[in-house]
């Protein structure tokens, strides 16, 4: 059932018992938040870039466990790099969806996702159901 002002697909959350959230109100309500948690990862990219660099292999200043050591920290450091680029894409792509004003609709169903779901994650893109 497609409603105007509403793209095609999309279910009208006043089907619900509530008023739809318009593009502005779930713009201002989520943007900020997106915002700060791209510059945390941005800030916390930068400063940990000197761990994971290259381990120095060099006998004679630094013994094989401590080597090892390093090598191991330099593996958890890239590990935790991968996972903020991760987030850092997701959130690229949540404000995309609030330039093009289907932030916050089902990318499968079209339905709403939620007020909840999203104050948990605003980079979801599925709704409960659709989620699985």
């Amino acid at each position: 059932m497609s409603q105007p002002g509403l793209p095609s697909g999309r279910t009208p959350w006043c089907s619900m018992g509530m008023s739809d959230p318009t593009d502005a109100e779930l713009v201002h309500r989520y943007r900020p938040h997106l915002l700060a948690e791209q510059a945390e990862l941005t800030k916390a990219g930068r400063e940990s870039g000197i761990d994971r660099k290259p381990v120095v292999l060099d006998q004679q200043s630094v013994g094989r466990l401590s080597r090892m050591d390093a090598m191991q920290g330099q593996a958890m450091a890239k590990a935790v790099q991968v996972r903020r680029d991760g987030r850092g894409r997701a959130i690229e792509a949540a404000l995309a969806r609030m330039q093009d004003g289907e932030f916050g609709w089902c990318d499968s169903c079209g339905d709403f996702i939620g007020l909840g779901r999203l104050d948990l994650d605003p980079t979801l893109v599925r709704c409960r159901d659709c989620a699985g």
